[in-house]
């Protein structure tokens, strides 16, 4: 029987999933363990051994395959404390790192300063080397400089390198040669080479991704060793997949190769989880939250995939690899209020993650919290946090609320609680505009779907402010990303620049360098282990009005690399552009052009089949809990209502708001406007009363 666990590291919690042929997923939550997150990964292993009644190394012998998100390389970035990096780059352009593109990020600040380079200056040494646009040696490359580089980056400690040159796009012979030098004179140091990470144009986007991946790759590979060395003890003799940023999975050479796939890859799986939650009513467009105890993720799904992007930030610095389009804030149940030097209340995005945690928690913290405040509201049991396995301390949260929020601001505690439950709402709702009203599309017409150990307790909230009728909350709420890993597929994506005109493509030659691509895609996920007829090319070019500044994503057919499919392919990028800018220029007032060419090679992998929820009447005579005080933000007043055993509730059973569906991992916030009802799926739909919705 096939046995597959999803295993998601995040910054307070590990979540994991485990999934076996013929019986119900299980999930288990951990608290992270940030000082070697290989440790939490093991623990959630044997607190699912535990449950099944076997030592830990019987479970992971029986596991097939591991799929794992971590959040590793994210957290080097965001704290600095990645590898010391030195860089290799064509002389006279070494500042082009903190030049960036030349364009001020906040126009109209004069006070803003750009971000600090992740290579000092000391460390980034021009090469005397150069190839044109077209492919062509201007120059040769000057092995001398390469060599007393590597000289410095020795007596300056380096532990990795990254290697950009220009136009290396077009040619990558000068940066291969430099490779070489830097294995032979510095061996068991990291390198980056920007034309195997992003053979690319746009020299800034090229630099920045290469020298990220050298910045976190040292820190990757060290912990994968641990990581799979933790498992061989354990007798681990399966696969190990990571997740990429992109919404696939990867082995882990290949993560360790190119580790800029890995960041930004935490809440990768949300968007597979959440359209699997909405698919057994027929939809296949929602919006995906997922509200952790350190940050909130929000994603836009639409016509059953995920919006991509192909470059980000993470935290102001450039990657310009295939990317989910997901709005990340720090709103989580960890995040810390505050008041600003003008007496606002503020929520976070200062986090307590998962030590010292909540006041609630007693691990030390003295902040109040998110957490803490939904517990003073009542939302939270105090006896039955984490299905009764930690007992909070309501009296602690009340004394740090009432110090920090409630006194300055003269208010009851109960009060400065509702006024922070309800501006981190606000905080979210934004962070769903992010992803739909800000790229055209109208949240009123997709299902919110809510998850995360904290989400539930605020869906019917956001719901509220940004006016969706109707959301879900899916079964696996609370490990929402552990779950949508074990529904990824293996992907490879592949990109080559070829500026020309649309009109003007020399259409043999593209199909060429498309079937080049093709090959390389499916000679690596053959070799995985992938059948040949379970791979799928995806193809797509990067588009824009001549003169325009940025590029349109925007899928194209196979079939239509000629001139034939040329109005398709324009068609498209016009439609895709009208989306995304609420315009399009007729074809005679402007050209077209392609910039870049992607493709994307998918190798669909198994999945584990459940048995289905039997459908039974409503009845509430074994769900009811009781009932529990609850503050409700909204009327600003006590309220008794009833609490219903979330994990209990069977398909066909009806929650009318306001009330409390408490389970061992989550707990959902019904309010007076909204009633649930459990799916076959045995996910919570929530609908506005008297508005409809999902009916299957």
């Amino acid at each position: 029987m096939s046995l597959t666990i999803g295993v998601d590291v995040g910054g307070t919690f590990t979540d994991v999933e485990l999934c076996e042929s013929g019986r119900p997923p299980e999930n288990y939550k951990t608290p992270s363990t940030p000082e070697d997150p290989s440790v939490g990964f093991m623990e959630g292993l044997r607190l699912a051994a535990q449950a099944r009644g076997l030592e830990p190394r019987e479970l992971v012998q029986r596991i097939d395959r591991i799929v794992h998100g971590t959040t590793v390389t994210t957290n080097a970035v965001l704290t600095r404390t990645g590898a010391r990096v030195g860089l290799l780059t064509t002389y006279g352009v070494r500042d082009a790192l903190e030049m960036r593109r030349g364009i001020r990020e906040e126009q109209y600040n004069n006070r803003q300063t750009n971000v600090e380079p992740l290579v000092p200056r000391s460390l980034r040494i021009g090469i005397r080397e150069r190839i044109d646009r077209l492919g062509r040696e201007s120059a040769p490359l000057q092995e001398e400089d390469v060599l007393l580089a590597l000289e410095h980056f020795e007596r300056e400690d380096v532990q990795a390198v990254a290697v950009c040159f220009l136009n290396s796009w077009a040619n990558s012979a000068h940066e291969g040669a430099a490779k070489k030098l830097v294995q032979d004179r510095l061996p068991g140091r990291y390198v980056s080479v920007s034309s195997k990470v992003l053979p690319a144009i746009r020299f800034y986007d090229r630099l920045s991704t290469t020298v990220l991946s050298a910045y976190v790759g040292p820190i990757l590979d060290h912990y994968l060793d641990r990581l799979v060395g933790r498992l061989e003890e354990a007798g681990f003799a399966g696969t190990l997949l990571i997740m990429q940023s992109s919404g696939g999975v990867v082995s882990p050479e290949t993560a360790r190769s190119r580790a800029a796939l890995t960041l930004l890859s935490g809440p990768a799986a949300g968007p597979a989880s959440g359209l699997a939650a909405v698919a057994p009513h027929g939809l296949r467009d929602c919006i995906t939250v997922d509200m952790g105890g350190t940050s909130f993720d929000a994603a836009l799904v639409t016509d059953g995939a995920a919006a991509l992007r192909t470059e980000a930030d993470i935290d102001r610095l450039r990657i310009a690899l295939p990317t989910l389009d997901i709005a990340t804030i720090g709103a989580g149940g960890g995040s810390v209020a505050w008041l600003d030097p003008g007496g606002l209340l503020r929520m976070g995005p200062k986090s307590a993650g998962a030590r010292p945690g909540p006041v609630c928690y007693g691990f030390g913290g003295r902040e109040p919290t998110c957490t803490d405040a939904d517990l003073i509201l009542g939302l939270l049991s105090a006896e039955f946090f984490a299905g009764g396995s930690m007992e909070l301390d309501l009296e602690g949260a009340r004394k740090a609320v009432a110090d920090t929020i409630a006194g300055p601001l003269g208010l009851a505690v109960e009060e400065a609680a509702a006024g922070m439950y309800r501006v981190i709402n606000s905080n979210m709702a934004l962070g769903v505009r992010q992803v739909s009203v800000q790229r055209g599309v109208d949240p009123r017409n997709h299902s919110l779907v809510i998850a995360g150990g904290a989400g539930p307790l605020h869906a019917c909230a956001i719901m509220e402010e940004l006016e969706i009728p109707h959301g879900v909350v899916p079964r696996n709420a609370s490990t929402f990303c552990a779950s949508g890993m074990l529904l990824t597929d293996l992907e490879h994506d592949f990109v080559v620049s070829y500026p020309a005109r649309l009109g003007e493509l020399e259409w043999p030659h593209l199909r060429e360098v498309v079937g080049q691509m093709e090959e390389s895609g499916r000679s690596q996920l053959l070799e995985e282990g992938v059948p040949a007829e379970r791979i799928e090319i995806q193809l797509a070019f990067d588009m824009r009005y001549v003169r325009q500044y940025h590029e349109v994503h925007v899928g194209v057919d196979r079939g239509d690399l000629d001139l034939d499919g040329l109005a398709r392919i324009a068609d498209a990028f016009h439609r895709r552009h009208a989306v995304l800018y609420g315009y399009q220029l007729a074809e005679e007032d402007t050209a077209l052009e392609v910039i870049n060419v992607r493709l994307r090679a998918v190798g669909r992998l198994d999945r584990t089949d459940h048995p289905a929820a039997d459908r039974q009447a409503a009845s509430h005579k074994t769900t009811a809990k009781g009932q529990r005080k609850v503050f409700s933000p909204e009327l600003r007043s006590w309220d008794l209502v009833p609490v219903f055993d979330l994990d209990r509730l069977a398909p066909g059973d009806s929650v009318p708001g306001p009330a409390l569906a408490e389970g061992r991992h989550t707990t959902v916030w019904i309010t007076a406007a909204f009633e649930g009802r459990v799916d076959a799926a045995r996910s919570l739909l929530l609908t506005r009363k008297g508005s409809g919705g999902p009916t299957r």
